[in-house]
């Protein structure tokens, strides 16, 4: 059977093939052991899985809590310090005391080897492997990993390869930014190689340990895609936004269904609040996002991440103001009513004193819920439960109006889709703050990141730089790019990208094509899709995003880019429906995986697909 998981914060979800689910609550120490419990639970002692797809926050952890390698860094000779100098922007303009976060790789573990290359890729200078021979006798024991990064590797990397290749023979751990993300911005393309590197231990570790749980294991990419775990393990900056990316577009799929192909993804678990927006079916990409306050250069979905779950904790600052997040009690010990230690109050506290979740109500693996509990809490910290809410609630809206008002996108033509085992606690409130018409809870809201998971397709994506040409010339890049991909999709190789399995399971290969582009002198691009009609469509776009277009300027490509895929045997309709609960607020709906709050002028009705549609218009 097939099985999709995703390990959150608080719990860890894993869905069928067959739609069978189970909910347990995550392990920090080794997450992998909850997983392994909830595919017990879920097969009844029958045996393993046979694919296992799994979204992961792992990496994403260990980057947040500095538990990464000590990793040593190889560039060009006198570009040492471009990882600290960056961009020279402030992180927070009026902040003063904003900064920041300290590189992974400290000024003495920064090396330059002597070589060099111009802007078009020519050698300007030959590498010298003397020097690179010279690193190898300076690294430190203490180094467990090498990042690589070399000026203008993007475009040639031939040195960076010789590099890496020596590195490499000397017993060396490397990752090597021309063979993760070959694209300009030295500044990005060097962060995300140390990323990768710094992540690799724990991450690897890790992974190879899901290998006895299923007879293939894929992990999911922070582009949607599942990507083999050995692939996975050797290249884990892929996977900093895994999980959350498997929610966006099971959200997407569910909007669609029900009549809303633009919507906003809104998914609040215990421990965080992740939300993507969806244009024509389907969430909107992004070639670089940030973590922990690094760049990451990777394809990934845009979603937008805030400090704000269930296991949010509620206090008063030093300023007697109320603040909501981002510290979590997470799964353990977890809101005070969980009754399993935790005595701050939390969110989940707050929703319970409310009425919001019922008096009596259970959760998966921690029994029934201490409504007394929940109130001392809320009281030693004096503050109000009410207060609690609408704190979290605006911290959400305001992440809401990021990815949809920012971008050019009235919210009031969005359905806003809510899952996690929070989200459709708060939909109803968001939504009347932003005037969207509906809110949908799709079928299995509280596990629907696993059900993304599950129904991911395998992906393998090519990027590079372009440096200029004919129509003609942009033509056979893209081609290029996309034959690259579908090669790794039906070869499934061990490669940057890769899928692995065969002829990707024997399906058919779609094949996704972008051009990077801007105004010529712009130092930002926007990615539009590739077609007769692709400088049309960026004029369109740059206008949504920034508010105008120059339609008789040139316009510039600096990257060309693929996708292939291959679709999962599950699909996210595909599950059967459950019989849901219906009513007319204000209401509690009960469900084993969340609970929906229906607030007074609201109506819940069935949808397609097995969704609960929420609009306003009810009476009780």
């Amino acid at each position: 059977m097939r099985v999709g998981t995703d390990t959150g914060g608080t719990f860890t979800d894993v869905v069928g093939a067959d739609g069978a689910v189970a909910k347990v609550p995550s392990t920090p120490d080794d997450p992998g052991r909850a997983v392994a419990e909830g595919l017990a639970a879920l097969s009844g002692g029958a045996g393993p899985a046979t694919t296992l797809a799994h979204g992961t926050t792992v990496a994403t952890n260990a980057l947040l809590e500095r538990r990464g390698a000590t990793v040593a860094l190889v560039t060009t000779e006198g570009f040492e310090d471009v990882i600290e100098i960056a961009r020279q922007d402030r992180p927070s303009l009026y902040d003063l005391r904003a900064d920041r976060p300290a590189p992974l790789v400290p000024r003495s573990l920064r090396f330059g080897v002597r070589e060099r290359l111009d802007a078009s890729g020519r050698v300007l200078v030959p590498l010298d492997p003397a020097s690179v021979d010279a690193v190898v006798a300076a690294l430190p024991r203490e180094v467990e990993a090498v990042a690589v990064c070399l000026l203008h590797a993007d475009l040639a990397a031939d040195h960076e390869q010789a590099v890496a290749e020596i590195l490499a023979a000397a017993g060396l751990e490397v990752s090597r930014s021309s063979a993760l993300c070959p694209e300009r911005r030295e500044y990005e393309r060097t962060s995300t190689v140390v990323l990768d590197a710094y992540l690799r231990p724990a991450c690897r570790a890790y992974l190879q340990r899901l290998g006895g749980l299923a007879r293939e294991v894929l992990v999911l990419s922070s582009a949607g895609g599942l990507l083999p775990v050995a692939v996975a393990a050797e290249q884990p900056a892929r996977l900093l936004l895994s999980g959350p990316a498997g929610g966006a577009a099971a959200a997407a799929a569910v909007a669609a269904a029900n009549g809303f192909p633009d919507a906003v993804s809104f998914d609040m678990g215990g421990t965080s609040t992740d939300v993507a927006l969806v244009l024509g079916g389907r969430p909107e990409p992004a070639a670089e996002r940030e973590v922990a306050g690094f760049p990451v250069r990777l394809p990934s979905l845009a979603v937008h991440t805030v400090g704000a779950g269930g296991g949010s904790i509620a206090a008063i600052d030093a300023g007697g103001a109320l603040v909501v997040g981002p510290r979590s009690a997470g799964a353990v010990p977890g809101p005070a009513c969980y009754g399993r230690g935790g005595t701050l109050p939390t969110v989940t506290d707050a929703d319970l004193v409310l009425g919001r979740i019922p008096a009596g109500a259970t959760f998966p693996g921690l029994g029934r819920l201490d409504v007394a509990a929940a109130r001392a809490a809320l009281a030693a910290a004096g503050v109000d439960a009410a207060g609690v809410v609408a704190v979290v609630n605006a911290s959400m809206e305001q992440a809401i109006r990021r990815v949809s008002v920012e971008q050019g996108v009235d919210p009031r033509g969005l359905a806003l889709v809510a899952f996690g085992g929070a989200g459709p606690l708060h939909a109803c409130d968001l939504a009347d703050a932003l005037g969207m018409p509906a809110v949908i809870v799709p079928a299995r809201a509280g596990v629907l990141s696993a059900v993304g998971v599950l129904a991911a397709p395998r992906t393998a994506d090519r990027v590079h730089s372009w440096q200029g040409g004919t129509d003609a010339d942009l033509a056979r890049a893209v081609a290029g790019v996309a034959e690259a991909a579908v090669g790794d999709i039906r070869a499934g190789a061990d490669g940057p990208g890769a899928v692995g399995g065969g002829a990707a399971g024997g399906g058919a290969v779609r094949v996704d094509r972008w051009v990077d582009c801007r105004y010529l002198g712009q130092s930002h691009e926007l990615r539009v899709p590739w077609g007769p009609g692709w400088r049309d469509d960026f004029h369109a776009l740059h206008r949504r995003v920034n508010g105008f277009a120059r339609p008789g300027d040139e316009v510039e490509v600096v990257a060309v880019r693929a996708a292939a895929s291959v679709a999962s045997p599950v699909g996210v309709l595909d599950l059967p429906a459950p019989a849901r609960p219906t009513g007319v607020g204000p209401v509690v709906l009960a469900e084993d995986d969340c609970t929906i709050w229906v607030p007074a002028g609201w109506r819940a009705e069935r949808g397609e697909a097995g969704a609960l549609v929420l609009r306003r218009g009810g009476t009780a």
